[in-house]
């Protein structure tokens, strides 16, 4: 129970650090403000200073502490980290030129959810370890909230798909809706317990023990339960270089190739429910299985159940990638930036 708390924590703190924007490093449009800055200022952002301790401490709510990292490794997280909390900031500067604000009562629910099934002294307990507050994680809910309102009204909201599109697209692609074996639509999310050679994945988030990738994949199951999408968890968390970026879309996977499969993972998928997705592990490595469909052989039309939507679903998240591409890059644009951490490592070939 210790153990599945401490997991259900590392969720909530994860949490505070996961935007909608992925992981994209923001660039100097301009010329840096002409303030001068300490050695304590890694980067600037449209005269909003981001700290190293703004940073290590959003570097506690997403490690856990117990897992020490090679000095070159933590270095490379916190820079990535940075890069990140660039972006957000960007992002909140939109939300108050927008005038977006978030409610006090949408912060209190969103931390009594993510803590509810937390003891009291587990919780207490694992903000001390890792030297935070829990106005800290309320200011982390904060700021996630106010990023995915943003993201919601200027991305999500625009994105429209027509009727005349899916046709056009069903027409141009006829041929990928005439099944000729029974299948499985699949997606998946996978961590192993060692180092990986390619991490292709947005955050560059890596398990490097059995006990990081036990932790790790109970944390993604939870985030599950919360709601948040599997792709987008894909994308950020999985460490299969192929499918990660494609949101976990492993495609329609034959009956034929789905008998090859070792045992736990096939019987995940056949006693598996579409939309629900089945944790799998072996050999120290863990499989979030997500069944997407069960496709019978045979042509599908617009009419057959499921096509329609599904095609409406890809042009939108299509739409929706590029969109929020476009907006990113655009608000980076606009933006007066300077990382002065990443600046620092380059003069010094990678020394601090």
């Amino acid at each position: 129970m210790q153990r599945l708390n401490s997991v259900l924590l590392a969720t909530l703190l994860a949490a505070s650090v996961a935007t909608a924007c992925g992981s994209t490093p923001a660039k100097p449009a301009t010329p840096a403000p002409a303030t001068a800055v300490s050695a304590n200022t890694w980067a600037v952002v449209n005269d909003h200073q981001i700290t190293s301790d703004d940073v290590e401490k959003a570097y506690r709510r997403m490690r856990d502490p117990s897992q020490a990292l090679p000095d070159e490794d933590a270095l490379a997280a916190k820079l990535s980290l940075l890069n990140e909390m660039i972006i957000q900031e960007i992002l909140l500067a939109k939300a108050r030129e927008l005038k977006i604000d978030v409610p006090e009562a949408d912060v209190d629910a969103a931390f009594a959810e993510a803590k509810k099934n937390i003891p009291d002294d587990a919780f207490q307990k694992e903000l001390s370890q890792r030297n935070l507050t829990p106005a800290d994680m309320r200011e982390g809910l904060r700021r996630d909230l106010l990023l995915k309102k943003v993201i919601d009204q200027e991305v999500s909201s625009k994105v429209t798909v027509t009727d005349q599109e899916v046709t056009d697209f069903y027409t141009s692609h006829r041929a990928q809706f005439n099944v000729e074996e029974e299948g499985y639509r699949l997606a998946q999310i996978v961590v192993t317990p060692t180092r990986d050679a390619q991490i292709a994945n947005r955050t560059g988030d890596d398990a490097a023990t059995p006990q990081a990738a036990a932790a790790k994949a109970q944390m993604l199951m939870e985030r599950l339960k919360t709601g948040v999408s599997f792709g987008e968890l894909a994308m950020d968390y999985s460490e299969d270089p192929e499918s990660a970026p494609r949101g976990g879309d492993l495609g329609l996977v034959p009956m034929s190739r789905l008998k090859q499969a070792p045992a736990p993972l096939r019987d995940a998928v056949l006693k598996g429910t579409p939309g629900n997705a089945r944790l799998v592990s072996g050999a120290g490595a863990y499989t979030i299985v997500l069944v997407i469909s069960h496709e019978p052989a045979g042509q599908r039309d617009l009419s057959t159940p499921g096509v329609r939507d599904g095609i409406t679903q890809t042009l939108r998240s299509r739409k929706e990638q590029l969109l929020r591409a476009a907006y990113l890059a655009t608000a980076q644009s606009d933006a007066r930036v300077t990382n002065y951490l990443a600046r620092r490592l380059v003069e010094s070939r990678g020394k601090m």
